[in-house]
């Protein structure tokens, strides 16, 4: 029998790990499956383009996917029997189980309403497609010189801000931050960051907290109530909630709990990657949720995984951060460097060269996707290890 694979979900790191597994094991050997709810890879690093009008390039998984020996399921996960080995999916036609001997868990993450009283009825997200597009139409109903409030002051809250202020001109946008803006980077970012607001016209309320979303408004610690005919919630993502229903070691924020090989360390024929996966970094400091962490874990769990089967040597690629890409509009940006734990240094890119960089980053990842060997040449090579013989081997569970 061939051995079978099931990865779940083709965000950035689901994608790049079917795609690497498939460029790394033989055709005959294996049995590869992509589950995905949705036929078409989303761009999340551009959801907020997306959410302000602009249209983004098609790329359905079918076509990036044919030829490679990937088979495709459109399908949504409704659970995961970790003891049992399969995972329930439902589609057009129906439920189903199926079934795996190396599971790749990348259902990634949601937005995260941090528990705030109005904010899943009130507010709009950008952490998804469906979301983005839901933002787009009320946006597109805005009349000239109604309220816009984007709460959140991290990179998503900064990119929506600005794309929105830039595109609309006509509306009051305002961002909510609870500390300094953009307090994490350097002066020169900090700087650049204030400079554009202030140029699009954007009003920061920092220090703020808000305690509540209505309809028209948000509430805010101090007592004060800002006007928003839209509110925008970006404060962070929340995991995928599946993982945490399994018998999956997982953190108390639903991220499975994995070794240095994005291995579960509970369950060993799962893997977990991207924002899904609570992996340490350079410092011992857990990964954020980010598009560059996903590169990274998908790259360590895909030579992992081809690694074990085919008797080759495991991966020891040391995982680490070079910058933070903040877009601020289509002409405006900073490229924040970083040490290898993500803390911000002196050196930062701004203005038009750091939006060119920005976007040349955007395509970069896209292309990772369908490249994701980067280009360089492969070979396929047989597996050697047998599901039975793997399931009952107290060496592997512990290698």
């Amino acid at each position: 029998m061939p051995h079978r694979i099931i990865v779940l979900g083709a965000g950035y790191a689901g994608a790049v790990t079917a795609g690497r597994l498939a460029k790394r094991l033989r055709r005959e050997d294996v049995a590869l499956t992509l589950v995905n709810a949705e036929p078409d890879f989303v761009e999340r690093v551009r959801l907020h383009q997306l959410a302000i009008g602009q249209d983004l390039r098609p790329r359905p998984l079918s076509e990036m996917f044919a030829g490679t020996g990937v088979e495709l399921r459109l399908a949504k996960v409704t659970g995961i029997d970790v003891d049992r080995r399969t995972v329930a999916v439902i589609d057009a036609n129906g439920a189903e189980e199926l079934e795996y001997d190396t599971l790749v868990y990348a259902l990634g993450s949601g937005w995260n309403t941090q528990g705030v009283p109005g904010a899943a009825e009130h507010a709009h997200e950008i952490a998804g497609r469906p979301g983005a597009l839901r933002l787009r139409e009320r946006l597109a109903g805005l009349a000239t010189g109604q309220s816009v409030v984007v709460v959140g002051g991290g990179l998503t809250g900064l990119e929506a801000a600005t794309e929105i202020a830039e595109a609309r001109p006509d509306l009051d946008v305002a961002l909510a931050a609870r500390g300094e803006l953009a307090d994490w980077l350097s002066p020169k970012g900090r700087g650049h960051v204030r400079k554009v607001f202030e140029k699009l016209g954007i009003t920061v309320h920092e220090h703020t907290v808000v305690t509540g979303v209505e309809a028209d408004r948000v509430a805010t610690a101090d007592g004060t109530s800002v006007p928003a005919a839209v509110t925008v919630w970006t404060t962070g993502f929340a995991a995928h909630p599946i993982a945490k229903a399994t018998a999956l070691e997982v953190t108390g924020t639903g991220q499975i709990v994995v070794d240095g090989t994005m291995r579960s360390v509970s369950h060993p024929e799962v893997y977990a990657i991207g924002d899904a996966a609570m992996a340490v970094g350079p410092g011992d400091k857990p990964l954020r949720m980010s598009c560059a962490s996903g590169g990274f874990t998908a790259w360590q769990a895909a030579d992992a995984v081809a690694a074990r089967l085919t008797g080759g040597k495991l991966p020891n690629v040391p995982i680490r951060y070079f910058n933070q890409c903040i877009s601020l509009g289509r002409k405006e940006g900073v490229i924040q460097y970083v040490t290898a734990d993500d803390r911000a240094v002196r050196a930062a890119l701004t203005g038009r060269l750091a939006a060119v960089y920005k976007e040349l980053v955007c395509k970069g990842a896209a292309w990772g996707v369908g490249n994701p060997t980067l280009g360089m040449p492969t070979r396929r090579r047989r597996v050697v290890q047998q599901p039975a013989a793997r399931a009952g081997s107290a060496v592997e569970a512990s290698a």
